[in-house]
């Protein structure tokens, strides 16, 4: 159980647990008045959008049907229930269901291990791998369902970059604004978060952060970004 102010998650039944990913990506990404959270997973980053967006409606989807349960059970134990509908269905899915341009801002913690050894659950690894959700595909449902000015925000590792740029401008997108983030200022980047656009940026925004400094203390920038959730 991780208590917040304003809401508890519970991750005993789902595959991946909160954790610091999650956290940047609801406290960093960019809103609306509709949001979509892509693999919800827990239902943290939903709720996350809905404390920082009052006026949002949310649908939170997973293709996992634990995942889902988990994450209405926590939804449902808040003030922002009535803002969150939750959802049993893929993004794939929904982009071809979905009338286009339906969403200001996707936000989307993806599955991200490519040709990796897998684990003896299935549930995990649809959590974990890409096969449920490649990085074209996720640009492509995304350019769909976003409407004109939409956005969409993620976050990966560093050494998949490049790979989400690429696909991101295939399918009709650009980078709007990165974070590259580090643990501590004398290790190497580990994750970095994106912004993409459907409309065209010319002079993306680039950055680089650290989470802790040569201490292990919370650098300004992560007691910042973070400062309305964590306790």
């Amino acid at each position: 159980m991780f208590t917040f102010r304003q809401f508890t998650i519970n991750d005993d039944i789902t595959a991946m647990k909160v954790g610091t990913d999650g956290v940047l990506l609801g406290a960093w990404a960019s809103g609306g008045n509709s949001i979509l959270d892509a693999g919800t997973g827990t239902g943290i980053i939903a709720l996350m959008m809905a404390q920082r967006f009052p006026s949002a409606c949310i649908t939170a989807v997973d293709i996992d049907e634990a995942a889902c349960r988990q994450a209405k059970a926590n939804i449902n134990a808040t003030t922002f229930k009535d803002r969150i509908e939750t959802r049993k269905i893929s993004l794939q899915q929904l982009a071809d269901e979905a009338t286009e341009g339906q969403y200001d801002a996707i936000v989307c913690n993806p599955p991200y291990f490519q040709n990796s050894l897998k684990s003896p659950y299935k549930q995990r690894n649809m959590a974990r791998h890409a096969d449920t959700l490649s990085c074209r595909e996720l640009m492509k449902s995304s350019q769909k369902l976003l409407k004109p000015t939409g956005t969409l925000c993620i976050i990966a590792p560093c050494d998949l970059k490049d790979d989400f740029d690429s696909e991101a401008v295939f399918c009709g997108m650009t980078p709007k604004q990165t974070v590259i983030i580090k643990t501590s200022p004398k290790k190497m980047p580990k994750r970095f978060m994106a912004e993409y656009s459907t409309q065209f940026v010319t002079s993306p925004e680039e950055e680089t952060q650290c989470l802790t400094d040569g201490n292990g203390n919370r650098t300004e920038w992560y007691s910042k970004l973070t400062g309305e959730f964590y306790l």
